[in-house]
């Protein structure tokens, strides 16, 4: 379910250029059924998949610490060398696939989760809401003046010192969004030879501007796991409640920015505070009511053909992720289909659609003749030091 709806968001930043998935509007204005479409992925989507997916993550490295740990094995060491090599598939996916991989965020982010693993529950909870609200909080503080400016503006109200506040916000993301759209219509190894010559730090930039969220949101979710939110420990009645509660919270949190914002028209100053800083909130408490939510599904979805296609695209999330990255850069990008910069909002979902398709339709064909995924056989194999046996027998 987290690899399917982070294409919804993804979507748009393949499609081009990045600063559309942050409002419609700054380019060029856009159609009402285009607002609509980016005020659904607004609402269900943007963040708490993210946060969703980053929970799991947390969660998966205990599990796989505890797996490791009870086959007699150092889970310390294995998971190390696991995050090491995840390392080198995030950048070389950044080169060779798309600029806004997060396998090299989560990685290093991961590591700093694994030394952390020995505090009790309480501390790294302590430590995660401290870091994810703390730094939030200054981000808006910080966002403020900008989004003053931008209000002022739209009353007719903005003054020189507003205007040049303002200028110095909008010129470099229409400068980007600009470069965006040249780099696109590239060669492939053009693409390739700007990111490991001219940009071959942007995954350290990355980690600088997401660990803040990354890094708490990993906590949290090995919080969960060993409270055994996801494997049944934790009373059904407590997991519904969480569930219920934070899905609640966090639709009418957003609902009501989305309200503000539409009316609007999406401001992009006050949408790129709020993605980034301001919705922190309904972003944490979506992840985890989504979480919550499947937790009390599954039992349900497995005993159907649906459910077991979903559950086959999750044990093959890694593999998913790098096939999505590159259907979409081969759709959108010169050295492919060349539909960059483009396709609208609304028709962007018939991409999402497709990709979710395509990712429901073969992982369950690929997993009855295999034990993993293409790359998730590569990623094990790798961190064993030998190449595993995967075709089922």
């Amino acid at each position: 379910m987290a690899i399917l709806g982070i294409l919804a968001i993804n979507i748009a930043g393949f499609s081009g250029p990045m600063v559309t998935a942050t409002t419609p509007n700054l380019l060029a204005p856009a159609r009402l059924m285009d607002e609509a479409a980016f005020a659904l992925s607004f609402l269900v989507f943007e963040g708490k998949m993210r946060a969703l997916f980053t929970l799991l993550f947390g969660a998966g490295l205990v599990l796989f610490w505890e797996r490791t740990e009870a086959a007699g094995r150092d889970g310390d060491v294995l998971q190390m060398r696991r995050l090491a090599w995840l390392l080198m598939f995030g950048f070389l996916h950044y080169v060779f696939l798309w600029w806004g991989d997060i396998l090299f965020l989560y990685a290093a982010c991961g590591i700093i989760v694994l030394l952390m693993r020995p505090l009790d529950d309480r501390m790294l909870l302590w430590i995660a809401l401290s870091l994810y609200y703390g730094w939030h909080i200054w981000g808006m503080v910080d966002a403020a003046p900008a989004i003053h400016a931008e209000t002022a503006l739209r009353r007719h109200l903005a003054t020189p010192a507003d205007m040049e506040l303002l200028a110095g916000r909008l010129a470099p993301v229409r400068e980007w969004a600009a470069q965006e759209l040249h780099e696109a219509t590239l060669p492939y190894l053009e693409l390739v030879r700007i990111k490991i010559v001219e940009r071959p730090f942007w995954q350290i930039q990355m980690i600088t501007g997401a660990w803040s969220e990354t890094l708490p949101l990993m906590l949290i979710g090995m919080v969960l796991y060993r409270r055994g939110f996801f494997d049944g420990r934790m009373p059904r009645w407590r997991v519904r409640d969480i569930a219920l509660s934070c899905t609640f919270a966090a639709f009418v949190l957003t609902a009501l920015f989305l309200g503000w914002a539409w009316s609007r028209h999406f401001p992009p100053v006050a949408m790129d505070a709020a993605i980034v800083w301001g919705l922190a909130m309904p972003h944490v408490l979506g992840g985890v009511g989504y979480a919550g939510l499947i937790v009390l599904a599954a039992p349900r979805l497995a005993r159907g053909s649906f459910g077991r296609r979903l559950a086959a695209a999750g044990q093959m999330a890694f593999s998913n992720y790098a096939l999505t990255s590159l259907a979409m850069t081969f759709t959108f990008y010169g050295w492919g289909l060349g539909l960059y910069g483009q396709i609208r909002p609304a028709t962007q979902w018939v991409f999402v659609i497709g990709g979710w398709a395509i990712m429901l339709a073969w992982s369950k064909p690929w997993l009855h003749r295999f034990r993993r995924g293409p790359l998730e056989w590569a990623w094990r194999s790798l961190v064993e030091g030998k190449p595993l046996a995967n075709r089922r027998t």
